[in-house]
Order: structure tokens, then C-alpha cells, then sequence
């Protein structure tokens, strides 16, 4: 027996997904994470699978995971002591930022604290110009002079970022191979090895990241490793990046900035992979788990790829799956503000002490205990009857937090819960459809994690989706979604050239040089043939932002129109018009690089309890929606039901992973690959 091992490291559950690929048999397994240790919960639902299963620890091999061990450490300031060494003259960039501020009105908003502090960020005498003419050159001994400072201040980690790096690298590497040298059991890495990008403070905030990080990532996974030789797992450990790739674990720890998005990553690539085997092209990924919700557009069967977002308020330009997530997932805080109005999230009750029904000493109520309250859960509903929720604890916070404070019942108040978190989700979807140019109408929506589908439908109703798809696993999806990954790599050059024909001998070299540099890097790996996908940044002349445009092959001028012709449909697309008369500017050339595997059969997993019968016997009288009166609901086990069944709403289906609510006028049924289709 041969039997991979998938895990997706949450902020509420870990969960663990294995496949036996010779008879096609699967487990699942749920279990608490541990926030201040996720190699421990990743360790604990391995042990529980194999244990539970009767599987030896020998016959695993290969373990993939998406984490958020990297984002965690970015949101809570809890990276490594880094320093930042940097050109004379540039040690504030960190504290001058842009100009522009994420809340244009909010004048007592407080500035973002700089990452590395004023005593830690260091300056050399050095300078490339952007001819790459040396107008000063860089000493060794300065180098070294600053290191003993840096050792004096006991830091962990270094962040390089010199002027016009990206183009002429060499400074860069001589000071990182000389503090490397000086600075044993230190991380150091440079921003030309990090991001091969222009603009100076996205680079450097993107490079300090890295640095932070670094320390952190590399611990992690050595524990994991550790746990797992311990207990005689020997099988190789990969980690999903942000732009939906994957690496080894020792390749992770080098660039762990590329983790940012590994989670979420991680269920997109569940999704897009549904969809695809689903025939259905357009997409709305909906992952709703414990702390938070991420979404995201995927159309014509493309995962979009961003290098232009923000973690925490910071710029992190490297190449990421483009999710928008929002704080609102079952475990997240329902709260009166001052001005007496209903918010939830975007604190969490997380794993531990998790919502109020959990009995764990929480006394504030979350979205678990209004749906709780509401009868849309019931008391065994959490990981098929393991997890027992105490309803009276539920109504005793919402009643005592919630409902006494704005003058309501309990059940209304419940329901004010719900609505609220709904909105925030409903946002989080327009802004990855309506305000980039898409009708989610004509899209499906496709929702998994733990509480997914018990919103789904709701979500859908409020943005005029007719159709929702739910995957037969979805509490597990972005566990499930790290296999049949492929290997990724990408690389970036900026070229600020003008999109002429005149240019095509340097896009030509530049592009050639970037393959070059990705099939160099996969060869390391053990990779003898990719798939290369060109992208442009591009924007109007005199624009500061880009948009990219994929395809690009720039070996002839007819090439180079249609790429021309793509950024003004993109530019449409986006913005609503575009100026074909202005000049064209290409800014950044990326290569994307590709190593497919082969795609998993998937067979339905039919549940670990025993099934007598597809209806579990049982009802409960649910408050659904817009009704003011309870209406008995028939229970189902998601696991009894057979391909073309069709149920009528309302009802609940239940299973190990998730609970899934079909209101009032919703029809479902399964089809042949086992979703659950509802349509309303």
C-alpha cells in the first residue's frame, strides 16, 4: 500500500486528507489546530489518520500541505529580529511608504508601523546607477564593519536592498556572501534573488518579508519533518506556494515570502480542478472556513495570478493565486460597536477556546453558535457527532453579548448574525466580479470548507447566482486540492520599455534569459521539461498601475500587436474603456514556469460512520432566512446519497467534514461525480 497524505493547516481545524492510489480508497480526518504550534496539529492528524485506519507510517509516501504559518506570522508582527541593509541615503524608505493611504478620510488612522525598526535598518556607501555605471563602489570591510553591529544587536535575520538591484545585482550578492560569512546561523537574502522588480519600497517591504520569515518557515518545517522521522514517516514533505504551485519543503524555507497565500491557494486549486472535471468554465471559488472566507473569480477554467497585493497592509509583490479574503468563518466574533450596530469579525474565537457551544470558557457568541441557535447545526453536527456543541451555551451568549444589548430576541439576534456575516461575504464576491467587469450571475458558485456549505445558498440568492456546486469532501477541499499539483516557479525582469517594434530584439533577450533562468532552477529540482507561460505588465504611458497579459510569445511584430491588442481588452475589461491611440508601456516581463502532474481520479468518499439509511430519520425545526416561523426539516447523511438523487429544500445533509443548508424553493441533487448541485 502506497498512500499519499494531503493536509491544509487552518486557523480553526487541521485537516488531513489520504488516498491509497492503488485501490482508490480515502480517509479524512479533522482535528484542533494549535496555533502556537501548527507542526503540532500537523503531526496530530497524521498520527490520528494512520491510528484510526490501521495504516502503518511506512506506507506513506509523500505529504503535501498549504499553510498559513507565513501569513499568521506577517498579521501578528511575529517574524523573526530582522535588520535591513540598504544604500546610503535609503534607510527610510521603510518609514516614507507612498503617498497614498488605504483610508483616504480616517485622519486618526494610525500609521503602519515600519517592519524593521530605526536602529536595525543599516546603510553602506554604494551605487549602480540605472545605466549600471558604478558611481561608488561597494567596500567589503563596510560591509563587515556593519555586521558586527548587527551581531551586537542579535538579530536573526537580514534583508539586502540596493539601489538598481534589480537590473545590476552584484553589490547585493557580495554583501550578502560577506554577512553570510560574518553572520553564522543567520537568514540573509537579497532583494534580487527575492524580486528582480523597480520600485524601491515594494521591493524592499517584499525583501524584508522574506527575511522575517525565513527563521520562522525553516523552524516549522523542521519540526515537521522531525515529528514525522520520529514516528517513522519518512516520505518527502512539499508545501503549496502563493501562486499555486508547489516546492519541497527545503525550497520553501529558502523564499518562505512565497507562502503568503499557500492556504488559500490550495482550495482555488481544489476548485479549478472541480470545475474543470465539472465542465463548468466559470467559476466563483468559496472557501468559508473557521476564521475566515476566501473567494475567488475563476473564468474560461484560468486561476488568476496577481503580484499586486497587499498582507496586513503591506505591499507583497510576489506571484499569488488572487484571492480577496474577508474575516467572517464560522468561529468569528459577533460584537455590538459603540454606535450600538451589529458587527461580525474579523476577530476569531479560533481553535481554542473556538465559539461559546464548545463549552471552552468563550463567553462571546460566534457565527457556529447562531447558526446553533437558528437549529441550522445541530448538537452533533461537528465532525460527524465527535465534536458535541452545547446549544444553551450558544443562546446564553448571543442572549447575554447580542440580544439584550440591541433589544432583541434571541432568535432575531441569531439571525442578525448570520446576515451580517453573509454581507461581508457577499461583498468579498462582488469585489472579484461586479468591480472587475464580471456578472456573478453567470458564474457557479462553488463552496467548500467546514461552513461553506451551510452559506452557500444564501450567498448565491443575494448576488443572483442560480447555481451552486458543492464537491463531495468540502470541509476537506483545500487539503484535497495539494494533490496533483504541479511544480512552479516563477521569474521577473523589469524592462520600462515601449511596446514597438523597436523593442522586440530586447523582449526577445529578455525573455529568453528568464526561461533560461526557470529551466536552470527546475533542473535542480529534477526537471527536465516545463510549460512556459510569458506574461506582460502593461499599462498606458504616464499610467502607475499595470495589468498583465498572458500568452505572450514576442518573437515576431505580429506577436508583439496581439499582445497590444490583449492589454486593451484586459484594460476594458477592467476599467470599462481604453485609448488605443496612447503609446504602451511594458514594465515588468514575467516567466512562468510549469511542471504538471497527473490529474487524480477522484471517487467519492462515502464516510467513515456506518450508513443504514440515506435519511438519517431524524428533523429539526430550522428558522431559515427571511421566515418567521420554524419549518421542520428533514435530515440526510451526505454519504448515502446516490448519483441523480434529487432532494427538495428545505432540508440538511450532514457529513464528517461540513453540514450543507438547502432553504425553502432549493432543489438538489447529486450528480455522477458525486456534487451536490443546488439550483434556486
Amino acid at each position: 500500500m502506497t498512500v499519499r497524505i494531503a493536509i491544509d493547516v487552518g486557523g480553526t481545524f487541521t485537516d488531513v486528507f489520504a488516498r491509497d492510489d492503488a485501490s482508490g480508497k480515502e480517509w479524512i480526518v479533522k482535528v484542533s489546530s494549535v496555533p502556537e504550534d501548527p507542526s503540532k496539529g500537523v503531526f496530530n492528524g497524521v498520527q490520528r489518520l494512520l491510528k484510526d485506519n490501521r495504516l502503518g507510517p511506512t506506507s506513506v509516501s509523500h505529504l503535501s500541505q498549504g499553510t498559513t504559518v507565513a501569513t499568521n506570522a506577517i498579521l501578528q508582527r511575529k517574524g523573526a529580529k530582522t535588520a535591513l541593509l540598504t544604500t546610503r541615503g535609503f534607510r527610510d524608505v521603510l518609514a516614507i511608504g507612498r503617498q497614498k493611504r488605504p483610508d483616504l478620510y480616517d485622519l486618526a488612522k494610525p500609521k503602519v508601523e515600519p517592519l524593521v525598526p530605526e536602529e536595525l535598518r543599516f546603510e553602506v556607501s554604494e551605487r549602480i546607477r540605472v545605466s549600471g555605471d558604478v558611481e561608488v563602489a561597494l567596500s567589503e570591510q563596510d560591509v563587515r564593519d556593519v555586521a558586527a553591529k548587527m551581531a551586537d544587536a542579535r538579530v536573526e535575520a537580514v534583508a539586502i536592498c540596493f539601489l538598481h538591484a534589480y537590473r545590476y545585482p552584484a553589490h547585493e550578492r557580495l554583501a550578502m556572501r560577506v554577512l553570510r560569512e560574518c553572520l553564522r546561523g543567520v537568514y540573509v537574502c537579497c532583494s534580487s534573488e527575492v524580486l528582480s522588480e523597480f520600485r524601491e519600497y515594494e521591493r524592499t517591504v517584499t525583501t524584508v518579508l522574506n527575511a522575517m520569515l525565513g527563521p520562522v518557515v525553516s523552524t516549522y518545517v523542521g519540526r515537521i519533518k522531525a515529528r514525522l522521522s520520529e514516528s517513522g514517516i519518512n516520505a518527502a514533505v512539499s508545501i503549496v506556494q502563493s501562486n499555486g504551485g508547489m516546492v519541497s519543503a527545503e525550497v520553501a524555507s529558502e523564499k518562505p515570502v512565497y507562502l503568503v497565500m499557500s492556504g488559500p491557494s490550495a482550495g482555488v486549486a481544489g476548485a479549478a480542478r472541480l470545475a474543470t472535471e465539472a465542465g463548468v468554465p466559470d467559476a466563483i471559488a468559496f472557501d468559508m472556513g473557521g476564521t475566515s472566507t476566501d473567494v475567488c473569480l475563476i473564468a474560461n477554467g484560468m486561476v488568476p495570478i496577481t503580484s499586486d497585493r497587499e498582507i496586513a497592509s503591506l505591499p507583497c509583490r510576489v506571484p499569488m493565486v488572487d484571492v480577496e479574503a474577508v474575516g467572517a468563518g464560522g468561529g468569528s466574533i459577533a460584537w455590538v460597536d459603540v454606535g450600538n450596530l451589529l458587527k461580525v469579525g474579523p476577530q476569531s474565537a479560533g481553535a481554542n477556546p473556538g465559539p461559546a457551544a464548545y463549552g471552552k470558557g468563550n463567553p462571546q457568541p460566534t457565527v457556529t453558535d447562531a447558526n446553533l441557535v437558528l437549529d441550522r447545526l445541530g448538537s452533533g453536527s461537528l465532525l460527524g457527532g465527535e465534536l458535541t456543541l452545547d446549544r444553551d451555551l450558544a443562546y446564553r451568549a448571543i442572549g447575554t453579548r447580542i440580544a439584550k444589548v440591541l433589544g432583541l430576541s434571541v432568535e432575531d439576534a441569531a439571525q442578525g448574525i448570520i446576515r451580517v456575516a453573509n454581507a461581508n461575504m457577499v461583498r468579498a464576491v462582488r469585489s472579484v466580479s461586479l468591480q472587475r467587469g464580471f456578472d456573478p450571475r453567470r458564474f457557479t458558485l462553488i463552496a467548500f470548507g467546514g461552513a461553506g456549505p451551510m452559506h452557500a445558498v444564501s450567498i448565491a440568492k443575494e448576488l443572483g447566482i442560480s447555481r451552486v456546486l458543492i464537491p463531495p469532501l468540502p470541509g476537506v477541499l483545500c487539503a484535497i486540492g495539494t494533490m496533483g499539483m504541479g511544480v512552479r516557479t516563477d521569474v521577473v525582469k523589469s524592462v520600462l520599455l515601449p511596446a514597438t517594434e523597436e523593442s522586440l530584439p530586447l523582449f526577445r533577450a529578455t525573455v529568453e534569459d528568464l526561461i533560461g533562468q526557470a529551466q536552470g532552477w527546475l533542473s535542480t529540482q529534477g526537471y527536465t521539461e516545463a510549460t512556459m507561460n510569458v506574461v506582460l505588465d502593461m499599462r498606458y504611458r504616464g499610467q502607475n498601475y499595470e495589468l498583465q497579459v498572458h500568452g505572450c510569445d514576442l518573437r515576431s511584430r505580429e506577436d508583439l500587436n496581439a499582445a497590444i491588442a490583449s492589454f486593451h481588452r484586459v484594460h476594458e475589461q477592467a476599467y470599462g474603456y481604453s485609448s488605443r491611440q496612447r503609446d504602451i508601456q511594458v514594465v515588468n516581463v514575467r516567466v512562468a514556469a510549469f511542471v504538471p502532474t497527473s490529474l487524480i481520479a477522484r471517487t467519492p468518499q462515502r464516510g467513515r460512520a456506518p450508513v443504514v439509511n440515506k435519511n438519517l430519520g431524524a428533523s429539526r425545526d430550522v428558522l431559515f432566512d427571511g421566515e418567521t416561523v420554524r419549518l421542520r426539516t428533514p435530515l440526510f447523511w451526505r454519504a448515502a446519497l446516490q448519483a441523480e438523487e434529487q432532494l427538495n429544500g428545505p432540508a440538511i445533509i450532514e457529513s464528517l467534514d461540513s453540514t450543507t443548508l438547502i432553504p425553502p424553493n432549493s432543489r438538489a441533487r447529486i450528480d455522477v461525480a458525486g456534487n451536490l448541485i443546488i439550483t434556486q
